[in-house]
């Protein structure tokens, strides 16, 4: 059976050119930071990488820290905020409801363990931030604010611009997680004038195991891990050639196809949405409808659980999730879904469909022709009731 995946928020494979780059990176053994030919070799690809990726998102190569992905990233500028706050005297933090969990735990570990106020700010049905609660977030003059640029299981953009004023205006220092963005959709850094930016190699068809940490010029950064001098001694850790050089390769070709990825993703994903909305009835579809990443599509199927529609999806052969992989093995329902004001009944009967540059419109029509009657099956045979 051919196998549809739908599942690239979660991760992409690698594209073929970035493998047969890749493998030949494999090669370059040597240590990027010895002084020899070898070590001077690696040390230039390295490079070579940061300014790949920093063209992607409109900054200079200089402000890239390069790092293990973005759960890393993202917790090496909380961690900071605990030294600054001692240093400042200001101790509030301001996130939303619906981050990924790693600045979410993050931000839980700030305020148990070193005493920092947290502020979650609430997001409205179609998960964009309150304006409202924001501005009186904003009026206790916070030490940071971390926004994720688009959200991974509902694809909701933010105004980051926008916000980033806000919280400048107010003196805080502003920070997203834009993993989902970079490589999907236009991610001007420059233009957002963001603090920090947390980047990954693996959504944009690079390996997994590396990213990139965006620190702006002047802005304070203690290091996560410590040891050697590498990254200027603000990421400690033997260099990762082979992958930082194929995660620029990456970012690289990501920049020359972003127009055409959001054509071709945004296609799919609107004729699937559209396909579903006229062959099964009462369905609801999550996020914002314009504001949104052109490849992800998530959507409630009242009356089905998620767990039983995605296991029917597999049997199909057809890859999706029911919300964040890094969440995937709880039982709860989608705190992003449960932010938007969905209950848990349909937040635990959603599926998120994301595609990728290698996904075509026969795949759609296969999941159009064969999965509408799952979701029949399904409710009829579930304790959940559901009526048109």
């Amino acid at each position: 059976m051919k196998r549809i995946y739908l599942d690239y928020n979660a991760t992409t494979p690698l594209s073929p050119e970035v493998k047969e780059f890749y493998i030949e990176q494999l090669d370059n053994f040597a240590n990027g930071s010895s002084l020899h030919e070898d070590g001077r070799a690696v040390a230039k690809t390295i490079e070579k990488a940061r300014q790949q990726v920093a063209a992607l998102v409109n900054i200079t190569p200089a402000e890239i820290i390069f790092t293990s992905g973005g759960s890393e990233s993202n917790n090496t500028v909380l961690n900071t905020m605990v030294a600054l706050s001692q240093k400042k005297g200001n101790n509030i933090i301001v996130t939303s409801a619906i981050e990924h969990p790693c600045v979410l735990e993050a931000s839980k570990r700030l305020q148990e363990q070193f005493g920092l106020e947290v502020i979650y700010l609430p997001v409205d049905k179609d998960g964009i931030i309150s304006q409202k609660e924001y501005q009186l977030a904003l009026e206790k003059k916070p030490l940071l604010v971390s926004i994720m640029t688009a959200n991974n299981e509902i694809g909701t953009v933010q105004d980051i611009k926008k916000l980033c004023q806000m919280a400048h205006k107010s003196g805080a220092l502003f920070h997203t997680d834009a993993v989902q963005a970079a490589g999907k959709i236009p991610v001007d850094l420059t233009d957002w004038n963001v603090d920090y930016a947390t980047f990954s190699s693996h959504k944009i068809y690079g390996p997994k195991g590396v990213g990139a940490l965006f620190v702006k010029k002047g802005c304070p950064i203690e290091p996560l891990i410590r040891g050697g001098h590498q990254e200027h001694g603000l990421r400690a850790g033997t260099y990762n050639g082979a992958s930082i050089a194929a995660y620029g390769f990456a970012a690289e070709r990501a920049k020359e196809d972003l127009v055409e990825y959001g054509k071709h993703t945004s296609a799919l994903r609107n004729s699937l949405k559209e396909g579903l909305l006229a062959s099964i009835p009462g369905i609801r579809i999550n996020g914002h409808p314009t504001d949104v990443l052109p490849n992800t599509l998530d959507v409630s199927f009242p009356g089905a659980e998620g767990e039983a529609i995605l296991l029917h999806l597999d049997l199909m052969g057809v890859s999706a999730s029911t919300g964040s992989a890094c969440a995937s093995a709880s039982l709860d329902p989608s705190h992003v879904l449960m932010a938007t004001g969905l209950g848990p009944e349909l937040a635990h009967g959603s599926i998120r469909f994301s595609f990728g540059k290698y996904n075509t419109q026969e795949d759609v029509d296969y999941i159009l022709k064969n999965f509408p009657p799952v979701i029949e099956r399904l409710r009829k045979m579930s304790t959940i009731s559901y009526s048109e």
